[in-house]
């Protein structure tokens, strides 16, 4: 009886940690006050839009319309690009349009954080807004940013991401669900304080802020977070949108999720003396978003075996009935191209590629360089 209680809480406190980012922590937030922000009388800053690209010739002509948009929109927004080597058209493509974007070439693959150093090194706005190459940005994108530099303890502000493309597998579908999530957490981490950390499709910070950093780590949380060891506030501007196409095929994704969380593990390993500075609603938050979640794959496992265990000591045939069940769910999960087993195979497949991003940092190995998924 003690063995089956142990193995029951075990299972409890596992299913609780799966759940923690995306039930419990959001019913936390909400009980916690807004924090709310101070705009002051001023001029709308000047900004500089950086992006850098690698084999995004298929993407290009889109963005670049899309930055004559903005161009268009607000006359004295700078643009840079940086392009990583591309072996396709896409610096040729940009370097037709240098009446609109400043195009810096790198020597070779020098990886994502490389280039958005130079760019920075580079830009004169005072505020640096950063975007990826394959992100399109709505044509009030850049003034709502700006606008909440209003307040001077405001040192960085997100926009939101909207996915195009979620019906199209299944894999896109939860993409845009888990992402769904992601945005509501980061708009309650803004209205009680902080967010903690930004994605690369929008985000912007004063350009005082920017800080020094490896080529090795994940620009985007670095960057972001500097805003927070500053002790200036990290908001997100929910009204300033920025759209990107979901990847649809399994095997992108998965190695896509392998490589962020490879580079955010090396990353929250670089930033952990800073880190632990923080005060205790951000070490809070950040804990719950992020650590627990990259953590999820672990979790995952320990409860199911926990829950096999304890099948086995209740009644075989439970065992071997629960067995069955699990491989006839993946199985039709693996076949669908849709549907509820589907999704949830896709779920299981985005815990494990964390989990594999996560020990392979561990173990000290990381990525630089990225390719653009096919199945965008």
């Amino acid at each position: 009886m003690a063995t089956n209680l142990i193995l029951g809480a075990v299972l409890l406190a596992c299913l609780v940690a799966v759940a923690w980012p995306f039930l419990f922590y959001p019913l936390i937030l909400r009980m916690l006050p807004t924090r709310p922000e101070q705009p002051a009388a001023g001029p709308t800053p000047s900004a500089s839009l950086l992006f850098c690209a690698y084999n995004e010739a298929a993407a290009m002509p889109e963005k670049l319309a899309n930055l004559a948009m903005l161009k268009a929109r607000y006359p004295s927004l700078e643009i840079l690009a940086f392009d990583d080597g591309s072996s396709d058209e896409t610096a040729a493509l940009i370097e037709a349009k240098g009446d609109l974007v400043t195009l810096l070439r790198g020597p070779g693959r020098s990886g994502k954080a490389h280039g958005m150093k130079q760019l920075a090194a580079r830009a004169t706005g005072e505020v640096l807004i950063f975007t990826d190459a394959n992100v399109l940005l709505d044509e009030d994108a850049i003034g709502r940013l700006l606008a909440r530099y209003a307040d001077p303890q405001v040192g960085g502000v997100l926009g939101s991401l909207h996915y195009v493309g979620e019906g199209e597998s299944a894999t896109a579908s939860v993409g845009s669900l888990y992402w769904r999530i992601e945005e509501r957490l980061k708009d309650e981490e803004s209205r009680t304080g902080n967010v903690q950390g930004a994605d690369g499709s929008i985000f912007s910070i004063r350009r005082a802020l920017y800080p020094d950093f490896p080529d090795s780590v994940l620009d985007d949380l670095t960057v972001s977070m500097a805003v927070v060891f500053a002790g200036r506030r990290l908001v997100k501007a929910k009204d300033a949108i920025a759209r990107e196409r979901l990847v649809t095929a399994r095997k992108d994704e998965y190695r896509r999720k392998v490589r962020i969380a490879a580079r955010s593990w090396h990353t929250h390993r670089y930033l952990s003396p800073q880190l632990r500075k923080m005060r205790a609603l951000d070490r809070f938050k950040y804990t719950s978003r992020k650590i627990v979640r990259w953590f999820g794959g672990i979790f995952i496992l320990v409860g199911a075996v926990a829950a096999g265990t304890l099948a086995m000591r209740i009644s075989p045939m439970l065992y071997m009935a629960g067995g069955l069940a699990v491989v006839a769910v993946v199985w039709l999960g693996l076949r669908s191209r849709g549907g509820p087993f589907a999704a949830l195979v896709d779920v299981l497949i985005a815990y494990a590629a964390t989990l594999q991003g996560v020990l392979r940092a561990m173990t000290g190995r990381t990525v630089t360089t990225w390719n653009p998924a096919k199945s965008r």
